[in-house]
């Protein structure tokens, strides 16, 4: 079986969703969705203890690099998901993706042009794009 592109994945979604019909259901889905991900990575910290969180100031500079930024900066993070957090964080990412596209076909949007939309404007705006 070949994985599904977006464009196919938002179509599944559409003809599986039924209970959550209303913007106002998915919405509410999609926020709770969205705190079980960082639920279960923050579980992966404070309970399995596969990753650790060591976080502090990040020491940037405006006469930075490109190049020395990305050595300097870091993600505040150690370690890898264990095989059983990978699974239950990949669950919960995945259950976030179906409230995500449940919200693009409520608001007939298509979650691959916006994907394909943001890409683009990420090879464009490089550096600029980042918040």
């Amino acid at each position: 079986m070949s994985t599904p592109d977006l464009k196919e994945f938002q179509e599944q979604v559409s003809e599986l969703l039924l209970r959550h019909r209303s913007v106002l259901d998915v919405l509410s889905k999609f926020q709770q969705s969205n705190a079980a991900v960082h639920r279960s990575t923050v579980k992966a910290v404070t309970e399995c203890g596969c990753i650790e969180v060591n976080a502090g100031k990040q020491h940037f500079t405006q006469d930075m690099t490109l190049s020395d930024a990305r050595q300097v900066l870091d993600s505040h993070m150690s370690g890898r998901l264990c095989e059983n957090c990978r699974e239950i964080v990949g669950a919960e990412i995945g259950k976030n993706l179906f409230y995500l596209a449940s919200l693009c076909n409520l608001l007939e949007l298509d979650l691959q042009q916006i994907v394909s939309d943001e890409s683009r404007k990420c090879s464009t705006l490089g550096l600029f794009n980042l918040s």
